[in-house]
């Protein structure tokens, strides 16, 4: 289907068919090239897609729940940034249980095997995740911006309670947005040749302005307004970081230089963050522009196979790549997760001791932080 978080149309799969039907149609004129063509899409499909898939599956799955588990089990790691990474965990947990094993599937199968109900379900749960990520990753550039920006704002007792409210706003408004999809997906019919392909398409195919409209407001809603916002925030943070090092007396604490450094420590991570998910989904929406505004084309190539893979790969990759790149930036949460791996009976107490921690690190909430070093 042409779900947005895979870009997999019937059109694409049918364009998966055409491949090997051609270079068995081939063999006659060309039968070494057919030949090594057919076996090239038959080791993608057979090998290299179930090992990427798995290896995605598997990583994705143990660090985001090591990440949310320790967010669970350490009170003290309850800050406002934490509550923002661990709903992007759970976004991304929802993806990987549902959505790549059923893209993986669609290798296997010349038609759609999971029904309507599925055809319905899947689009939705793909464009929540990619909402909660994109929306998250606003929210917490928001966040760093306040904290930079407008040092002076002093953290409320409450701020945890509004930040969980954001956090389930951001969830309510990434379902709403995907309900469309519930609507309009359905599962056809479509001829290719002396056959019939059971496909599910999530606009109608009457009107090739469908899949031009739908692709664009996809690329607009969820990569390029939300980036657009990030960037601004992004270059206020730059701007008031430049400002300080400047302005900054020759005599400073201790303490103010540790706030500094926090803050752009803090920053770094949120910017990072941003960069992987660019970087993982921009491919994807350039892949179904293209598709969209050249829908009656089909490119059985298999480059056009490559290239769709790699977008997808990468698509799917960005639901398992943030707890790693916390785990590189953040030596405390480092700590934190490298103890949940090792040590699987561990008991806290008030304040939080660790047993398994012989030096005792710091709590996450000392990287990531609401306000400046707190």
């Amino acid at each position: 289907s042409l779900q947005f978080a895979h870009i997999f149309s019937a059109r694409t799969l049918i364009c998966l068919q055409n491949t090997l039907k051609e270079s068995r149609d081939n063999v006659r004129h060309h039968y070494d090239t057919a030949m090594l063509l057919g076996e090239t899409v038959h080791f993608i499909i057979r090998c290299v897609i179930p090992s990427v898939y798995i290896l995605i599956i598997t990583v994705g799955l143990l660090g985001n729940i090591t990440l949310v588990k320790i967010f669970i089990t350490t009170s003290a790691m309850r800050s406002v940034p934490n509550i923002f990474i661990s709903s992007l965990a759970v976004g991304d947990l929802l993806l990987l249980v549902t959505c790549v094993p059923v893209d993986a599937f669609r290798y296997f199968y010349e038609e759609w095997i999971f029904g309507t109900v599925a055809c319905k379900m899947i689009p939705v749960i793909q464009l929540t995740s990619v909402g909660v990520s994109v929306f998250t990753l606003t929210a917490l550039s928001a966040d760093r911006h306040k904290a930079i920006v407008n040092p002076m704002d002093i953290q409320t007792s409450s701020a945890v309670f509004w930040t969980c409210l954001k956090a389930i706003t951001i969830w309510v408004v990434s379902v709403l947005l995907a309900i469309p999809e519930a609507v309009f997906s359905q599962v056809v019919h479509m001829p290719d040749k002396n056959m019939t392909f059971t496909a599910c398409v999530p606009y109608p195919l009457s009107n090739e302005m469908h899949p031009k409209i739908h692709s664009i407001m996809i690329f607009l809603v969820y990569f390029l307004i939300p980036l657009s916002i990030i960037s601004v925030y992004y270059y206020h943070i730059a701007k008031t970081l430049i400002k300080s090092a400047h302005d900054m007396p020759g005599e400073i604490s201790e303490h103010s230089k540790r706030q500094t450094e926090t803050r752009k420590r803090l920053a770094k991570i949120v910017l990072v963050f941003v960069g992987l998910f660019a970087l993982c989904w921009l491919p994807n929406h350039v892949l179904y522009m293209y598709r969209s505004f050249n829908y009656r084309q089909i490119d059985s190539s298999l480059s056009h196979l490559i290239i769709t893979l790699v977008a997808r790969v990468l698509s799917f990759s960005s639901s398992c790549v943030n707890p790693f790149a916390l785990y590189l930036l953040s030596e405390s949460f480092r700590r934190h997760f490298n103890n949940q791996l090792l040590c699987r009976q561990r008991k806290y107490q008030e304040p939080i001791v660790n047993s398994c921690l012989a030096a005792g690190s710091a709590p996450l909430s000392h990287i990531l932080s609401y306000s400046s070093g707190s």
